[in-house]
């Protein structure tokens, strides 16, 4: 992977034991993410999806990631810009459509750019020193990573809406209230909770992790009528597949985990 200018990669990769763990590393920059950076992330992706059950995208240094590197964008016309965007849309569509879940460990600034790769992960783990933000209508730009879509939908246009037009900053309280990240934990804690909840997915059967990655999305975008259809269809494939039969006759016979109160579940 490419340099970072210091001598490291701009993105670090390891794998432990079924997890794949993606760094921003440009902490100097606050993760900006610049197209060599972007391009390492979507090789890192790449890369998880083909030896991992679970993907952990997290952020060196004082934050997750600031947004698109401004100092990069020379003048563009509109078809180049509109290019750009596209690019952007279709490199979260591997996170979001690929094979394996992806969660965010999010600390310090999740920003711009930094926001809309955390809201095309399918978990976000926020600690306290989170904070979130959309400045490009303060810039007098729009998103173009996605945000529209995958923003609006955890938060709600409208929120949306007062994020960009008056540059609001959502705290990671706010940003849990919100709907905007699923779980919230001490400073610092964000990427071993991250680890911690991948670990537990990578255990989840196949037909699952697919019904969820895969089928779950396209019925939000359904017919009342036809998105029950598919969940029954994912149903009767999941329920049939040998991995289940065996998980629910272990359950049946004491011997499955059983939910308690307060459990992650």
């Amino acid at each position: 992977m490419a340099p970072d200018g210091t001598g490291g990669a701009l993105v670090t990769y390891e794998l432990r034991d079924r997890v794949a763990l993606l760094g921003l590393n440009r902490p100097a920059k606050r993760n900006a993410i610049s197209e060599a950076l972007f391009s390492d992330l979507l090789a890192g992706v790449r890369r998880a999806q083909g030896e991992a059950r679970a993907l952990v995208i997290h952020g060196h240094g004082p934050g997750f990631s600031a947004g698109l590197d401004l100092s990069e964008q020379r003048v563009r016309d509109a078809v180049e810009v509109f290019h750009h965007s596209r690019g952007w849309h279709a490199a979260f569509q591997l996170l979001r459509r690929g094979p394996i879940p992806v969660i965010a460990a999010l600390h310090g600034a999740t920003v711009g750019g930094g926001l809309e790769l955390a809201a095309a992960c399918h978990i976000r783990v926020a600690d306290e020193t989170a904070f979130f933000a959309l400045p490009e209508g303060t810039r007098g730009i729009y998103v173009g990573g996605g945000a529209s879509v995958h923003v609006a939908r955890l938060l709600g246009a409208s929120r949306m809406a007062d994020m960009m037009l008056t540059g609001r900053v959502l705290d990671a309280a706010a940003a849990e209230r919100a709907g905007l990240v699923q779980y919230l934990v001490p400073a610092g804690d964000a990427l071993a909770k991250a680890e911690e909840i991948a670990a537990k997915v990578a255990d989840m059967a196949p037909l699952t992790v697919l019904g969820v990655l895969q089928a779950l999305p396209r019925i939000q975008d359904m017919s009342e009528d036809d998105g029950l259809f598919v969940e029954s269809m994912m149903a009767a494939l999941a329920q049939t597949a040998p991995e289940a039969v065996a998980r629910l006759t272990d359950f049946v016979q004491g011997r499955g985990p059983k939910v308690t109160r307060g459990g992650d579940g």
